[in-house]
């Protein structure tokens, strides 16, 4: 299978929330490419852990593989993980900003619980870019970041609405940062927005606790953002087992169309609009959907 110009043997990549989940199972992925890792997270307990599975899968073993304790809220700490990756490998051609945090809440509660989230999810990307970006364009090499989002961040359903501010706001510095790169004279780097479907990760999922029907492994999820970081796709829009694209399209259309036809907010939720909802879904579902492919640069 082809890859991204950046994802080449001996090259480094740079992995935020690595100790679990998609992080995990991107470093093992990017280890078995022949690329060398620097690996970071706040739980050091399952970070060495996964750093001794991605030597054991390492083309050069251990001497291939970094793990930094970070986390990515705290600006100076990015900023060490970058000397690190520079200092030891001397180069990095593929950031991931992967790191994130859940239990924010609603509107009117948990004003603790917002703040930490949105230094996490939100400030911890905009540290990652900004510290990195810049040496990674000095570069003049091929090179990638991708930045992990979430389909609450384009749909915003109720419940926490915190964690959907904050995927929401990756989506748009994502989409920011893209337009910067492409339009910076001789620079190679592009970016990327990941946004996973229902996907089986955490402590549960790595102490062998039984898969949701309907979820992706942490493992697919990554196989299917090397196949479209290889098509040069920005949006990595994964279905799961229970949502296909064709599905999603139709969620994220109706979404938008709530400002276009001036509907009530989050209308898909709305009693008043259950049933057009469904049959929006329904009349969506015999089309063909829109191909997962390169669109203009």
């Amino acid at each position: 299978m082809p890859h991204h110009p950046a994802l080449k043997p001996g090259r480094v990549a740079v992995v935020t929330g690595a100790a679990l989940g998609i992080g995990r199972a991107s470093a093992l992925a990017l280890a078995r490419l022949g690329m060398r890792l620097v690996l970071a997270d706040r739980d050091e307990v399952w970070l060495a852990k996964v750093r001794d599975e991605v030597a054991a899968v390492s083309q050069g073993g251990a001497a291939s593989v970094r793990a930094v304790t970070v986390d990515v809220a705290d600006r100076a700490a990015v900023e060490r993980l970058r000397d690190v990756a520079l200092g030891e490998f001397g180069e990095v051609a593929l950031l991931m900003n992967n790191a994130a945090a859940r239990g924010g809440g609603g509107p009117l509660e948990n004003a603790d619980g917002w703040r930490r989230l949105i230094e996490v999810n939100l400030m911890g990307v905009l540290h990652g870019v900004q510290v990195f970006a810049p040496p990674m364009i000095a570069q003049g090499a091929p090179g990638a970041i991708v930045n992990t989002g979430s389909k609450q961040g384009i749909t915003t359903p109720p419940g926490d609405t915190a964690y959907n501010v904050s995927k929401a706001g990756v989506k748009v510095l994502t989409e920011g940062l893209a337009h910067v790169l492409r339009n910076t004279p001789g620079c190679q780097v592009t970016a990327h927005l990941l946004i996973p479907g229902h996907t089986f990760v955490g402590v549960a999922a790595a102490t062998g606790a039984a898969k949701p029907p309907g979820a992706w492994r942490a493992d697919q999820v990554v196989s299917f953002m090397l196949e479209r970081l290889a098509a040069g796709d920005f949006y990595i829009l994964c279905p799961d087992n229970d949502v296909d694209r064709g599905l999603d399209c139709r969620r994220m259309q109706w979404a938008i169309d709530d400002i276009i036809e001036n509907r009530p907010a989050l209308s898909r939720w709305h009693p008043d609009y259950a049933e057009a909802f469904a049959a929006f879904v329904a009349e969506g579902r015999s089309d063909d959907p829109p191909p997962a492919g390169r669109g203009p640069r």
